[in-house]
């Protein structure tokens, strides 16, 4: 947390420059681009730290041969991963029933598989976080807005 920290402190000088409309459209292009940038990393099944995702466990009812799908297929899509903005900050977080299964599996949490109350420990897989190229991205978008 130290780099965003960092990043804040440097950000702040430069921000109060804009007033608040200007701010505001700053903060949805961060985090339109940032929900943009997360996904693409979900799509690729990596961590934030460029490690990737812990596999599925192996399935006893898939045939041989057959095609899997990829993991968050649906947490993705821009119905569930939701950017919001104001003057003061850029949010990109999952909605509605999305955010619990994104919880468990970002938390490394137990939850239920089925309906007939049969739970598993899902290990850790994080779905939202800043890489050092997200924050390169920011800097560059804040310089831009600042500058024109």
């Amino acid at each position: 947390m130290s780099g965003l920290h960092a990043l804040d402190a440097y950000l702040a000088g430069l921000l109060a420059k804009l007033d608040a409309p200007q701010r505001r459209l700053l903060a949805r292009a961060i985090a339109v681009e940032l929900r943009r940038r997360q996904a693409a990393r979900i799509a690729a099944q990596c961590n934030p730290d460029g490690s990737a995702y812990v596999p599925r466990k192996p399935q006893l009812r898939h045939k041989r041969g057959s095609i899997r799908r990829a993991m968050f297929l649906r947490l993705r899509m821009a119905r569930y991963l939701k950017a919001q903005a104001d003057p003061n900050t850029a949010v990109v977080t999952f909605a509605g029933t999305a955010q619990r299964i994104a919880t468990v599996h970002h938390l490394g949490l137990r939850d239920r598989v089925n309906k007939n109350g049969l739970t598993a420990k899902y290990p850790v897989r994080e779905l939202l976080g800043l890489s050092d190229g997200d924050i390169e991205r920011i800097l560059e978008l804040v310089l831009t807005a600042v500058t024109h």
